[in-house]
This record gives structure tokens, sequence and C-alpha cells, in this order.
């Protein structure tokens, strides 16, 4: 696995972290689950940090807030009883469309790296 695939990985662990931060915010109660909340936060941007190191800032920071939007809208849904809408639904599909475009369309420049070191 490439390390900038490794990177895209981490973009998407960073992501699912930042859905539980979110759903923290609006639902912790006790002082463990802020707690557990406050840790969800530290690790979603020191992954997200990570990931930055070998991609472009502005499209890993647009993937995952994509990815965490759609996720906390999902989970909402899912486990929270929010009301399936097939407009937000289809606007999430949409926002994953622009995210995996961004991944397309950022080139892989671990070969010209390693060039250009040797």
């Amino acid at each position: 696995m490439s390390k900038n695939s490794k990177a895209w990985l981490k973009i998407a662990g960073a992501a699912c972290f930042e859905v539980m931060w979110v759903i923290g915010l609006k639902h912790a109660a006790a002082p463990w689950e802020w707690g557990a909340t406050v840790l969800a936060i530290i690790i979603s941007f020191y992954v997200l940090i990570s990931a930055s190191s070998r991609l472009p800032a502005g499209t890993v920071y647009a993937v995952f807030v994509g990815l965490g939007t759609a996720g906390t809208v999902l989970a909402d849904m899912i486990w929270f009883g929010q009301p399936f809408q097939l407009v937000k639904v289809v606007l999430i599909v949409l926002l994953l469309a622009g995210v995996i475009g961004l991944k397309l369309a950022t080139k892989d420049n671990t070969k010209k790296q390693i060039k250009e070191v040797s």
C-alpha cells in the first residue's frame, strides 16, 4: 500500500472520529462522555494533520469535512431518530461524489518525490 493510500485511509479514520465528537458535543452528559468527546477531537485532528503531510491540505480538509458531514447526518438518521429524508440522502450522495472526485483529481506525487530525493 502506498503512502498516499495510507493518507487517504487516515482521512477516513479521522472523519469517523469527527462523527464521534460531533455526536458527543450534542449528547454528552456524564464526565466520561465529555472525556471521550475530547479524546475523539484530539485523535481526529492528530490523524488529519498526519494525513496532510502527504496530501494537499485543502483536499485533505475538504474530504475530511465532507465525510464527517455525511457520517453525522447518517448517524442522526440511524441512531438518533431523525426522520429519513430522500433529499438529504441525495445531497449526501452528491457530497460524496465530490469527495471521490477530489480524491481522483489529486495526483500521486510519490514517484516524483522519490526521484527528486535520489
